[in-house]
This record gives structure tokens, sequence and C-alpha cells, in this order.
């Protein structure tokens, strides 16, 4: 009964149970800190596991995972480091997340250090560690050995294709990133809307126009639908390449409503290329935005008078910028994380 309740996310229910059980083994309190990191309530999943009297891996694993899912890397760590100051050895599962807090957070040492511990105590791996090895090496930018663990992959499913695809597409290689999407096609792995994304992005970034047309057209072949992500990329590779009225034509024609990212990355070609003419007619597309944050129109605001001011339209400049004063827009400040190393 906890556990129905807390898949489902009834966790007031699930408690209910819970409390009123007259003893909990191991599966009752993981399935506790599971159900609300799920929820998103880590306080309370830290609370539970606290309360575990005698607690094994599986507590762990749940602990660990829970905080991983919910973007707490460093409590993460810290979590992990504890565990083995207790004498507990982490098991497959404990290298996934752990190996995942590393991918989230760049912590590319680390997770080599994890790939060492994997080797060293012999521990399994199956197609999840090695996509977790796959991401966490593409994302921390070793792309070298990303690739060198997924060539030696016997098995490779779309969430290791994507993991590499998009590794290749945010560090700059993007000829590779387009290489690897063809042999994707080639095999008898199913693409999906992540796919798409991740390609589209690449050509976006290395000037692939034809490229990158060629593929969103392909979108529908594989049964799947353009989401405005799609778009956005399509709209940022126009931009990008300066053809402006062609981006700017997309966004018009987009079968659902463009949002501020989408107009963010028009906005952001209007800056590259200063085409003031475009610039104006997007300025008031966004000012009819009715969905915006603050944030979004601040940083809206803060690029329409770097515009201004690159052209030396310095009134215009200054207006917005006594705007975003008068309606209490603050620069967000910086802000830095120290991890440390795994012990």
């Amino acid at each position: 009964m906890v556990d129905g309740y807390s898949i489902n996310g009834e966790m007031e229910k699930a408690r209910e149970v819970f409390e009123k059980m007259p003893e909990r083994n191991c599966f009752a309190w993981s399935s506790m800190v599971s159900g609300y990191c799920k929820k998103g309530d880590v306080k309370e999943a830290k609370f539970i596991f606290d309360r575990i009297p005698v607690r094994n891996l599986v507590n762990w694993n749940s602990l660990i995972s829970g905080y991983v899912q919910n973007g707490f890397c460093e409590e993460a760590m810290k979590a992990f480091d504890e565990m083995r100051m207790q004498g507990y050895e982490p098991d497959e599962v404990t290298a996934v997340s752990v190996l995942s807090a590393c991918a989230q957070s760049g912590l590319l040492d680390v997770g080599r250090e994890i790939h060492d511990m994997i080797i060293e105590k012999g521990l399994e791996c199956n197609q999840i560690v090695l996509n977790a090895l796959v991401d966490m090496y593409a994302k921390c930018g070793d792309l070298a050995r990303a690739r060198s663990v997924f060539e030696g992959m016997t098995e490779r499913n779309t969430a290791c294709w994507n993991a590499m695809i998009s590794g290749f597409s945010v560090h700059g290689q993007c000829e590779e990133a387009l290489e690897l999407f063809s042999m994707m096609e080639s095999s008898e792995e199913r693409l999906d809307e992540i796919t798409f994304l991740s390609v589209l992005s690449a050509c976006a970034h290395g000037g692939f126009v034809d490229e990158g047309m060629q593929i969103f057209s392909k979108i529908k072949k594989y049964g799947l639908v353009a989401n405005v992500k799609h778009y956005g990329c399509l709209v940022d590779l126009f931009g990008r390449a300066g053809r402006l009225n062609e981006a700017y034509g997309l966004i018009k024609r987009m079968p659902m409503e463009p949002n501020d990212t989408v107009w963010g990355a028009m906005l952001g070609a209007c800056r590259i290329h200063l085409d003031m003419e475009m610039t104006e007619r997007v300025a008031i597309e966004i000012n009819n935005l009715n969905s915006e944050t603050d944030s979004d129109q601040n940083a809206h605001c803060v690029l329409l008078s770097n515009i201004y001011a690159s052209s030396e339209r310095w009134e215009k400049a200054e207006r917005l910028r006594l705007v975003r004063t008068s309606e209490g827009f603050q620069k967000t400040p910086g802000c830095s994380s120290f991890m440390p190393r795994v012990s």
C-alpha cells in the first residue's frame, strides 16, 4: 500500500499507512524516500531517511538518486561520501546516480574516479551504467572518452545516441554531431524528439542551414511532431546565418504560439547582424507577449538596449534603461558552487 500510494504521488495517504505500520522493512522506508523525492519534497525525504533505524544500500541509493533527480548534486555527492564512510559498498545503481550528478555539475575529474571505481570493484557494466558514462563524459566535454565508451558498447539505445549527439553539439563539434545523426538513421534505433533537438542545435551553431532544413523536414517521417523547441532551433539557424526575414516568417507561420525563447533567439540574431528594421518589428512582438516573467522581460530589455547602443541610437538605449530602472528590474547576481571530490 505504501509503495502503491508513493508511485502514484499520493504521499499523504502513503504517510498515513506508513505511520500505522507496526514494523517497517527497508522496502517501506525506501518507498517513502523515493516517493517524496518524486514529488520534489527533498527535505521530507531526508527527514524520513534520518529516521531509518538500520540502513542498507537500497536506502542510500533511494536518497542519492532522489537528490540527483531534483538537481541537488552537491547533496548527492555528500551522501555518497557519507555512505562509503559508513562502510557501504556502492553498486551499479549508486554508480549511475553519482555519474549523473557529475554530468549535471561538470565534474569530469570526479566522474573519472567513479569510472575507475566501477572497474576496480568489478561492477557490472550493463547498458544503464555505460549510458551514464557516455552521458557524463559527453556533458563534461571529454568527447574522446565518451566516443570510446560509446564505440565499445555492443548495444546502444536512443538515450545513448542522443547523449553523444548532444555532447558533440554542445561542445562545438557540429560536423561530428551530423555524422553521428546519419549513423543513427542507418541503425535500427528509434529517433525521438531529443535526437532532432540536439542535431538541429548543432546545425544552428555550425551554420549548416541546408542540412538543418532537410533534417527538420524528416521529423514527420519518423512519426514525430515538431514542438516549439524544434521551431526555436530553426529560427536560431536562420538567424545566425543572417536570413532574418526567413526566421521572422517562420515564427509567424508556426503552428503554435512562439514563446519568449523563440523571440529571444530572433532578437539575438538582430543583434549579431545589427538589423534595426527587424529589431523594431521584434520589439513590438515582444511587448505584446503576456506570458513573460520579469527575468525574461529584463533579459530582452537588456538585449534591445545593447542593440540600440551598438547602432549608436543612444536615445532609445537610454529610454530602455530608464524603463528597466523604473519598473524595478535588477540584474541577477552571479553565483558559484564548490563540489568536493570523491574520497
